[in-house]
């Protein structure tokens, strides 16, 4: 277990009685094995077997997130307080949980990656975070292919299963950095200034927010971009990159906190130094 100390952060508005870091950090643990099993039998049992279906937004779904989905929705909120807020519910649902839930809140997304999933690419996930005055204090991105559950509890670290995180040092120059992007909705000045003249090393894409958010938390990525996320991409990324002491924004500079119907851009990286290069040249070039 982490040695780190609870964060100072304000506190939350109204009653909340927040857990402490230790009992966050155990319901993580208690939250990946019921996530295992729901992978199991509503996930994996589909793998290679689903036909797609497409929502109003164009996004593709399968039935495999939904039956997720409902299970979560009768689970999560036994470990703590709070309704479920999913990607697949209707806007109006949505915006009326985000309203109702700062006392306590589940995000999740059934299935990050589902293009992935429906096209037997063995990369994607299960992402849950629980939010306390819209700010995610327990995150929990399970791959059911590979069996790696990342988590956090906020103050008590990060880990991929029971790995501290992160998993190797990363570098401080942005000339050796490997980079986590994708181009989809970058303007085409910025997405032309990162092929021709990239200021990284290298470059990956991998069609799951909820893992790159990961992989960068491990140390697998160095950097990272990403021009249009919702809310369910990256509430418990976010967390897991920062208990692993990484450091995220968005595009303008501010805070990644926002109602599920706002899509953000998102800047990160492994550390504050790394981060503060980065940053630069992405305000210089956008």
């Amino acid at each position: 277990m982490s040695s780190r100390s609870p964060s100072s952060r304000p506190a939350p508005s109204g009653d909340v009685l927040l857990a402490s870091p230790d009992v966050l950090l155990a319901k993580a643990r208690l939250l990946e094995s019921l996530v295992r099993g729901i992978a199991a039998e509503e996930i994996l049992p589909r793998y290679l077997k689903v036909s797609r279906g497409r929502k109003a937004d164009g996004t593709l779904f399968t039935e495999a997130d939904l039956a997720t989905q409902r299970r979560l929705i009768e689970i999560l909120p036994t470990l703590l307080p709070g309704p479920v807020l999913g990607e697949e519910m209707s806007g109006e649902t949505q915006a009326r949980l985000w309203g109702t839930g700062r006392g306590g809140l589940w995000c999740i997304d059934p299935i990050d990656g589902t293009t992935n999933f429906i096209n037997g690419i063995p990369f994607f996930a299960i992402s849950i975070a629980w939010l306390v005055d819209h700010e995610p204090h327990l995150g929990v991105i399970f791959n059911p292919i590979n069996g790696e559950c990342f988590l956090a509890a906020r103050g008590a670290g990060a880990f991929l299963n029971d790995e501290v995180l992160p998993l190797r040092r990363t570098t401080r120059r942005l000339r050796e950095a490997v980079a986590g992007f994708d181009l989809k909705q970058v303007s085409p000045h910025l997405a032309d200034e990162l092929v021709t003249r990239p200021p990284y090393y290298s470059q990956r894409n991998f069609g799951s927010s909820a893992l790159e958010w990961c992989f960068l938390a491990a140390g697998r990525f160095d950097v990272y971009m990403h021009a249009g996320q919702m809310l369910w991409d990256y509430a418990a990324g976010k967390l897991i990159l920062a208990e692993a002491g990484g450091q995220a924004c968005s595009l303008d500079g501010g805070t990644l906190s926002a109602g599920p119907a706002v899509k953000r851009s998102v800047i990160a990286a492994a550390n504050p130094l790394l981060f503060a290069e980065w940053h630069a040249w992405l305000q210089s070039h956008s």
